[in-house]
Order: C-alpha cells, then structure tokens, then sequence
C-alpha cells in the first residue's frame, strides 16, 4: 500500500494526459508542453476545486489546448541540449548564481498534509495557490480514503489503529455536522426573494465550511501548485531534504525526481555530496543545535502555555516610523543627504506632515492602489495567538517575516460562534478531546508527527514582522467581508493597535481599506458579483 492514492485514468485518458505532465500515478509532478496562461489559469481552478489538477485539466482544460500535434509536443525544447551546456558553462566559469532565477517550472504538490504545506510556502520567491478548505468540502474519499496523511512509521507502530480511528472520527464529524450548521445558517440568514439563489447557497456553505474546518486535523491533505524559479527551487529541496518530517524529506525526493524531467540543469548541485548535500546537512545540525541550547539556556520556566495574553500584540515598533516614512518619500525630491532631509521632517508641522502623507497616498479608489516604497521604512511585530486555521492563511504572506511554535492542544482550541449558536458545540468539544489525547500519545514516540493529529481549531503562537507597505495589503485583505472570522480578527487588530499602541495614525489612516464592521454571510456580495459576470445562458464553474 502506498502512501497516497493512485488515480485512475483511462487509456484515451492517460494518452491525452502524457504529453503535458511529467508522471501519471505519482503525487507530484510537473506540468510541461503548455502555455503559460493555461497553466496560470489551470493553477487558479486548482486552488478551488476538489480535482486533482490531471483531472482538472482532463475536464476543463485539454479540449482547449489540444491541436493533435503529439509528437511534436513529446519532442526536447528546441536548443536544450546547447542551453543546458551554456548555463553549466556559465555557472563553472563565473559562479553566477542568478542565471537559475531566469527559469522555472510549474509543479503540483498533491495529497500534501497541512503540516508538509507550511514547509512547501516557506520560500518568499515562488508563487503558491493551495487547495481552499473554505470553498472545498472534505467530505468526500478520493481513492477510498479520508483526506489525511498516514505516516508510514505510525501506521506500522501500534499506534496506528489509534490514528486511524481518530482521525476517521474527526473526519466523520465534520460530515455529519456539514448539513446541520448549514440548516442553521440558512435560518439566520435567509434567502431573499428576487435575490439570486445560487449565490445565496454558495454564501451559506462557504461559511459553514468556515465554521467546520477547524475540527480537521493538520494531518489533512492538500493540492499546492508551485511556480518558482530554479534556484528557488534548489532552495526548497535544500530544505525538504533537512527537515525532521518524514513526509517532507520523502516529498523532496518525489519534487526532485520530477524537476530533473523538465529543468534538470539548475538542480544539479542539490544531491552533490561536497554542495547540497553539506548544504542540507548544515540545516540540519543547526536547527538541531540551536534547539538543545535555547532549552539549556532558556528552558521554558513559564510552563506549556505561559501567561494568558492578548491573541495580538504589537512586541515591536519604532516611534519614529512615520518620520522615516516621511523622509523617505521626500528624499528622492530633494538634492541633499538623508539626513538633511529628515532633519527638515523633523521641522515640519502638524499640517505640512499631513499634507504630504496626503500627496503620496493619492486618491485610493480601491485597495489595490497602494502607496509606495516609502511605507517599508515603518516596521512591525507582532506576537499573534490564532487557530491553526488562520495561521494558515496568514503564514502565506511571504513579505512578512513569520516564525511560529510547535503546533500542540497546549493553548486551548477556539469553537466558532456559528458552531456553538448552532447548539453543536458539545460535538465540537469531544472532537477537539479526541484530537488531543491522540497528539498526546504520539508526542514522546513520533515528536515530528505527534502535531498531524492536532486539529485547526487548536490555537497556535507565531511572530509576524512586516512593514506598513505588507501591513496595508494583510489588513485590508484579511478583514474584507469574505474573509475567514479568525483571521479577519487578527487583521482588524493589527490595524488598531498601529494606530493606538503605535501612535502612527497617518499611517493607519492611509489604510482606508481595513473593514472593522461585522458581516452576516460574508461570501454574499462576492457571490452576487460572480453571477452577475456570467453570461446568460451559460454555466461557468464556481468556488
């Protein structure tokens, strides 16, 4: 038995498949022999969709790209043998690491657990669109199976029925409560006569699902599309091969294997015993030292948890921030040294400061417009305590520096409101029991794979620092009416505390965007929206 599932094709199906990916039976592969908007495109639908991406393309996309020039299509790139020999050339003679961010691949990353996913998104240059569990339900059983990972050493260990029953129960929760919070949303929100249905019905299990997916566990598994370049690429398999997930080193193999098919030149150093492989190995022994000393020197006197705290703070902010905000828009306009300009900031009054804030931030007409560089003078941290669930989404910001803690039951778990108004909290709460005690047997024997049983609505403690420019684009996305409850309250809190704790109004002002109001279905308008852009007549897949 494998440790994913197998999809089946047909031969008509596997034969139209062939040209364009790189394997048919395994969970990562590289698409090939496409256009570049059909794979932007087909990586959109993917986020979205409960098909794999063969089958996505399978159904939505091939009869679109197909022209009947296979064997044209199974034929090597014009001139890849003579590039593949200028950029070994190249890289041996000059050392010249950039040439590798000059090309790319599109990979899919299937059945990938939450936990392998963090990993995957680490890189801040590459693009990622991962599988939504707030658009998708995961109540069905691709293969015969739940959507979770099972980690081959537990499942061999007498562990593994234990596992198994967890996490099936977990599962078979979220069923069975599906149509109940749904029901009950419905009530609370009622369809309005003339309105259109369709877009209600997608509203009300968009937020249901919301309401349910903290009781999946972390072990659940994914779809990630990846676009980066290959030295971006060199850099994840570096790290995948270093990690303490087996699931990640084993997944680094797979990505490995299939890059080689499509750009095998920029990868050639990654399993070189004196590079990548020294490379890796130095990952590894300082993620492993630096561990035993911060307990040596630091322990964790304060306990599992430590003090109650705010689940936002703002830890770190310089008070000066919008005076350097300041002199950085009007350093470029100016004839002198940075600090004769900051000098005559300094001078300024209340009046001219706003003025100029006001000249640079423009007429912002949507949240897409935004202020310059001159933002990313201004910089924050702060210490968030959210679900897991949030954390996910929030840990995709690749501008932000993010560091977070071990996934663990230790900070308590978060019951959605819907939930608990539903009257289906007492369901909830003996899930979260369950995921618990298993994570808790797990832990002294699988320390890397004990957090695979933790489920989403288990919170979770993570640092983020950003600059004004990255906190504009979080919070007026992450608070926008469709957002996710959890993460909308951390968004709408950071905003606050720049303002308040900080003091940098100008700064929280130009942020016109953020959305503090509560919201009812939250999908609505943008289900509205989505109907109203479909041509009569016509059925167009939605979220």
């Amino acid at each position: 038995m494998t440790a994913w599932w197998v999809e089946e094709f047909t031969e008509a199906e596997r034969a139209r498949l062939a040209p364009y990916v790189t394997n048919l039976d395994r969970p990562v592969f590289a698409l090939r022999n496409l256009p570049e908007t059909v794979k932007g495109a087909l990586f959109a639908r993917y986020s979205r969709s409960g098909k794999t991406l063969r089958r996505l393309f399978l159904d939505e996309f091939a009869d679109q790209v197909e022209d009947g020039s296979r064997e044209a299509l199974s034929a090597p790139p014009v001139g890849q043998a003579r590039a593949t020999a200028l950029y070994q050339r190249v890289f041996d003679e000059y050392g010249d690491d950039s040439v590798a961010q000059l090309g790319g691949a599109h990979v899919a990353c299937e059945q990938a657990s939450n936990l392998l996913t963090k990993v995957l998104e680490w890189g801040r240059l590459a693009a990622y669109l991962e599988q939504s569990t707030r658009y998708v339900s995961y109540a069905d059983r691709p293969g015969g199976r739940r959507r979770y990972h099972l980690d081959p050493d537990v499942a061999a260990s007498d562990l593994g029925a234990d596992y198994r029953r967890v996490l099936d129960g977990l599962f078979a929760t979220y069923v069975e409560l599906l149509p109940a919070l749904s029901d009950h949303l419905a009530g609370v929100v009622p369809h309005e006569p003339g309105s259109n249905e369709a877009a209600w019905r997608r509203a009300v299990k968009a937020r249901a699902l919301d309401g349910l997916r903290g009781l999946l566990p972390a072990a659940t598994t994914s779809n990630l599309g990846i676009f980066a370049s290959g030295q971006a690429y060199e850099a994840l398999l570096l790290r995948l091969r270093a990690h303490p997930l087996p699931e990640a080193r084993a997944c680094g193999d797979l990505l490995l294997g299939e890059l080689r098919q499509v750009i095998p030149a920029f990868l050639v150093r990654v399993d070189r015993e004196d590079r990548g492989v020294a490379w890796s190995r130095y990952l590894a022994e300082t993620a492993d030292g630096t561990a035993k000393v911060v307990d040596a020197v630091l322990g964790d006197a304060g306990g599992p948890g430590g003090e109650e705290a705010p689940p936002v703070r703002l830890t770190e902010f310089d008070p000066a921030g919008e005076d350097k905000v300041l002199t950085a828009i009007a350093y470029p306009h100016l004839a002198v040294g940075e600090a004769e300009v900051a000098g005559r900031v300094a001078r300024l009054g209340a009046e001219d400061r706003a003025r100029l804030f006001a000249a640079y931030v423009g007429e912002r007409r949507n949240r897409r417009h935004r202020p310059g560089r001159a933002f990313e003078r201004a910089v924050y941290t702060f210490d968030v305590t959210a679900d897991y669930g949030a954390f996910r989404d929030l840990q995709r910001h690749r501008m932000c520096t993010i560091v977070w803690q071990p996934l663990t039951p230790d900070l308590g778990w978060e019951l959605p409101a819907d939930v608990a108004e539903a009257g289906l909290g007492d369901r909830f709460a003996a899930a979260m029991a369950d995921s618990a005690a298993l994570f808790r047997a797990l832990r002294p024997r699988f320390p890397a794979q004990a957090p695979y049983a933790v489920s989403m609505a288990h919170r979770v403690r993570f640092s983020m620092t950003m600059n004004a420019r990255e906190l504009m684009h979080l919070a007026e996305l992450r608070s926008t009416p469709q957002g996710h409850p959890a993460y909308r309250l951390v968004a709408q809190r950071m905003h606050r505390l720049v303002a308040e704790e900080a003091g940098h109004r100008a700064i929280a002002g130009a942020m016109r965007f953020v959305v503090h109001d509560e919201v009812g279905l939250g999908r609505l308008a943008a289900e509205r929206r989505l109907e109203a852009h479909r041509a009569p007549g016509t059925e167009q897949p939605g979220p």
